[in-house]
């Protein structure tokens, strides 16, 4: 039996413990919670809560001094007191708190010692004007804090109320400890009822934002998918007839030559790579995340997410357009140093337009792809002579050079398209590549390179040459 009654003294124990572990928490510190000015009227409450203060300076100020008999001077001090804490609980209210409570107490105990001695009825333990000012922190408390730190207050405050009336008590006076308990209790369930509706409304704004960035989502998933869609049954569909009939154009002439069926070949290998890149692009507009694909090890080169091309296919991609038709020479200058994937790809992504424009726009010209290696970063020049004859009409032009601007601004690159004094065209870029291991060899003679840096950026190019 007494171990059992020690077992639950120890319980008991505990459980007290913690409550006072967490009212220690709640109420205990001077953590700045400042009330945000109104919407609409700005700062309008804090100037109606200063006001409030002056009111209640003046009228406690007057009360505790004539009709409680304190000294007007301390009457004075606990009236500043109980304004203070309205104005405080504007930025602190938990410190508010303590303070009204701590003013409510010197001024009851104040005006207590008057009544022993003999005088006036006076309204106690809390006079009206500390009423209406602790009524102020109580509400501006429940507007800020949690609502289990407002109800441990209001649980303190008529605990407090009680053990001043009620146990302590006094002589000749008006109680009102019943009436401020009950005036307290409403400014907290309204405090609490304001500060669950703001609360709600903030949560409802940030539900309606994360709708509307879903529903944008949504929609460009569908618009990719959609254009996936088109991409696959139309430029895919002619891209696999083009290779079929450039396999099967062999067998219906009867002994074809050689050059024949090499140009038959690369007809066919080149729709073959187009496809295999149109099938990169429509898995990367299918995918939701297209940054995480990955190329798959050990793939082969129709995988749908094939490793992106970079400077070491370049060779191919130039026999490839000399198997078109253009006259293409490549130089290198500066020593080739690893370079990050991204100015790999785009380096060889704008060689390939550049030398698809000469191919569109410059029928007879001849291009010179020039490739510097610079310890800040890459430069890639492609110019081509004058055209020998007038250019076939081409829709769309424009997008290339987008394209290519495009790669560069991501880089934080420059890049020019503009005619030459001799009738041909010339696309530069300059890639940067910021890597602090590079070492820091000595920049190639100016004098020779044609080609200076920085850029100029003019405003708007054509997309033919």
């Amino acid at each position: 039996m007494k171990r059992w009654g020690k077992r639950q003294g120890a319980r008991w124990w505990a459980r007290a413990e913690r409550l006072l572990r967490v009212l220690h928490d709640d109420l205990w510190t001077w953590r700045a919670d400042p009330l945000p000015p109104s919407v609409w009227l700005r700062w309008f409450p804090h100037g109606v809560v200063c006001l409030a203060a002056l009111g209640v300076l003046l009228g406690d100020a007057g009360q505790l001094g004539e009709n409680g008999g304190i000294e007007p001077g301390f009457a004075f001090v606990i009236a500043v007191a109980e304004a203070g804490a309205m104005v405080l609980a504007l930025w602190r209210p938990v410190a508010a708190w303590w303070l009204s409570l701590a003013a409510m107490l010197v001024g009851a105990l104040a005006v207590r010692a008057e009544m022993v001695a003999g005088g006036d009825k006076f309204t106690w333990p809390w006079p009206a004007a500390a009423l209406i000012g602790h009524m102020f922190v109580l509400l501006l408390l429940a507007l800020r804090v949690r609502t289990r730190v407002s109800l441990e207050a209001l649980a303190l405050t008529a605990l407090l109320t009680y053990v001043v009336q009620g146990v302590v008590g006094a002589l000749n006076y008006q109680p009102t400890g019943q009436l401020a308990v009950i005036l307290f209790a409403v400014v907290v369930v309204l405090g609490i009822a304001l500060r669950g509706r703001r609360e709600a409304r903030t949560e409802l704004a940030q539900q309606t934002t994360l709708t509307a960035e879903e529903r944008a989502r949504r929609t460009l998933l569908e618009e990719r998918g959609r254009i996936a869609r088109e991409l696959h049954d139309v430029v895919a569909h002619h891209m696999s007839v083009i290779s079929i009939q450039a396999q099967v154009a062999p067998l219906l002439v009867k002994d074809p030559p050689d050059e024949l069926k090499e140009n038959l070949a690369g007809i066919r290998q080149n729709a073959l790579e187009a496809l295999t890149e149109l099938r990169r692009v429509l898995g990367v507009l299918r995918s939701e995340h297209p940054d995480a694909l990955e190329a798959p090890e050990g793939g082969d080169g129709a995988a749908p997410h094939a490793p992106q091309p970079t400077l070491d296919r370049l060779d191919a991609l130039v026999e490839n357009t000399r198997a078109a038709g253009l006259t293409v020479t490549t130089t290198t200058s500066g020593r080739r140093r690893p370079l990050p994937p991204g100015v790999e790809l785009s380096a060889y992504r704008i060689v390939q337009e550049a030398l698809s424009n000469v191919l569109r726009h410059a029928p007879g010209a001849s291009a010179e792809v020039h490739l510097i290696h610079l310890p800040i970063g890459l430069r890639v020049v492609v110019s081509n002579t004058r055209p020998s004859r007038a250019p076939a009409p081409s829709q769309g032009a424009g997008h290339g050079l987008l394209g290519m601007r495009e790669r560069v601004a991501m880089l934080d690159g420059a890049l020019t398209a503009q005619p030459l004094p001799d009738g041909g065209y010339q696309v530069a870029a300059f890639l940067p590549v910021d890597d602090p291991d590079l070492p820091a060899d000595p920049l190639p003679d100016p004098s020779s390179d044609p080609f200076p840096f920085p850029f100029p950026d003019p405003s708007s190019e054509d997309d033919a040459p």
